[in-house]
């Protein structure tokens, strides 16, 4: 199937509910995705006719790939959706940077991929009225989505909620962490064709797919639908930072959470919304440890929230209802919550069982610190310089003194760092010096967080702060 061309069939949107029918194809296959919306307090009225179609087909556009990587061939064809040169190379880039991961394990090369369609110009952005103040969170019941959360509902109280679940299944893990909130929830459901959760049996490929970014058209769409007049995501400074390296080309399991595709979306949006959505990372110019020491002061959550990957699997029979205390995932949290919180709590948080403790978990933490005979893990983490800094300031801790483990880690942090001053690389440290390097804790890089959201962050320590202008990327 590599050989075949994958085809864009075109979209059927119910004005009214905002349902959405995505259709597509490979040669003798056919795809089906539908997304539906459930919004609570959407403005009375449908919204305009113009501005709901482009944001139905930013996530036509971009729901596409869950469909293309089945066989990932080199041509792409848009049917009848007409896209400006703008819109096509960005998905393109989607596509090719997008699926990094997916190219790397299945050792495809999708450098040479095209992408062509109708093309569509002249046509003003579509305009629509939004009310103010009345910014969408994304949440995911992780301590990211938590800090932005609890950060800009102090200037802006009419926020809500956003959830895209599948088939209509919801996570305990995420429902239980949103009922702490106590705020209004928006969702929608995304139903992918049947084939593809069957991947094995149809013979497609299979793999990570830039799964952010389509969460991100269909939050807009739902902007759109519920009024809302910002989307304002919680995706940090090291999401854009390379998980590895591959030929000179960097390859980035969070490359749809980076600063390419955030300021991509934007100009996008910029050309087909009027006004364009102000869609944003909170976080952007904050370090994972920035957002761990936000989180350890909201004690509210600290029983419930969930980052562990087994509590979000596909099929619930495997689901874990507590951390599992061994992925990537789990010891990553474990360090860089380790300089902020008692061990005890952290212990009890992982059901006595915290991944710190635990000595087979060894050559996980030091693939995370970069001094290992493993990679970096294919994981949503942070960077090296994050992750050493973490282990270096959680072996001066008293509770810490004693804990083999961590003084053992720290050691190899001080004999990995030595020298690396770092910029966000991966491959940079907080230096051998025994401490954090002091810009971990401050803006490391713009944003485009508006000024209406940083007013109220200064309870939060400053959340939302900028490094530079917005745009200088």
């Amino acid at each position: 199937m590599s050989g075949e061309r994958f085809r864009y069939d075109g979209y059927q949107l119910d004005p009214v509910t905002g349902r959405l029918e995505s259709r597509y194809s490979l040669g003798s296959w056919r795809f089906t995705d539908v997304v539906t919306f459930e919004l609570p307090g959407a403005p009375a009225g449908a919204p305009p006719a113009a501005a709901l179609e482009e944001a139905a087909r930013l996530v036509h556009l971009l729901s596409g790939v869950s469909y293309y990587k089945t066989a990932a061939p080199s041509a792409v064809d848009l049917g009848t959706v007409p896209t400006t040169p703008a819109e096509r190379a960005f998905l393109r880039r989607f596509l090719v940077e997008g699926l990094g991961e997916f190219a790397f394990r299945n050792a495809i090369d999708l450098s040479g991929l095209s992408v062509t369609g109708p093309d569509r110009d002249g046509a003003a952005p579509a305009s629509w009225a939004p009310v103010p103040g009345r910014p969408l969170v994304p949440f995911g019941a992780g301590i990211d989505s938590i800090v932005t959360v609890e950060a800009a509902r102090r200037t802006h109280p009419d926020l809500c909620l956003f959830v895209v679940g599948r088939g209509g299944e919801r996570f305990e893990a995420i429902e239980q962490t949103m009922k702490v909130t106590g705020l209004p929830v928006a969702r929608a459901e995304r139903h992918l064709d049947p084939s593809v959760l069957a991947s094995s049996t149809s013979g497609f490929l299979n793999g990570h797919v830039p799964v952010t970014g389509i969460l991100s058209s269909v939050a807009v769409m739902a902007a759109v639908l519920g009024g809302f007049d910002s989307v304002v995501m919680s995706n940090e400074w090291s999401a854009s930072t390379a998980t590895l390296e591959v030929d000179g080309r960097p390859v980035n399991h969070q490359w749809s959470k980076g600063m390419g595709f955030e300021a991509g979306l934007r100009d996008l949006l910029s050309g087909m919304l009027s006004p364009p959505p102000a869609y944003f990372s909170f976080l952007r110019s904050r370090s994972e440890l920035w957002v761990a020491r936000q989180f350890s002061t909201l004690g509210q959550y600290h029983g419930v929230f969930r980052s562990c990957n087994r509590a979000f699997y596909t099929d619930p029979a495997l689901r874990w209802d507590r951390w599992c205390g061994t992925c990537d995932k789990c010891c990553f949290i474990d360090l860089v919550l380790s300089p902020f919180l008692p061990a005890p709590e952290l212990a009890q948080i992982f059901g006595g069982h915290e991944p710190l403790a635990t000595r087979s978990l060894a050559p996980a933490f030091r693939a995370l610190l970069g001094v290992g005979s493993e990679p970096r893990p294919f994981e949503c983490v942070g960077d090296v310089q994050e992750c050493r800094a973490a282990v270096l300031l959680a072996a001066e801790r008293p509770d810490r003194v004693d804990g083999p483990m961590v003084q053992e880690l720290a050691e190899w942090a001080r004999a990995g760092g030595r020298g690396g001053a770092g910029g966000g690389t991966g491959g940079g440290g907080p230096g051998g010096g025994g401490g954090a390097r002091p810009d971990l804790f401050g803006p490391l890089g713009p944003d485009f967080v508006p000024e209406a959201f940083r007013a109220g962050a200064g309870g939060a320590g400053d959340a939302g702060g900028s490094g530079g202008s917005p745009g200088h990327h």
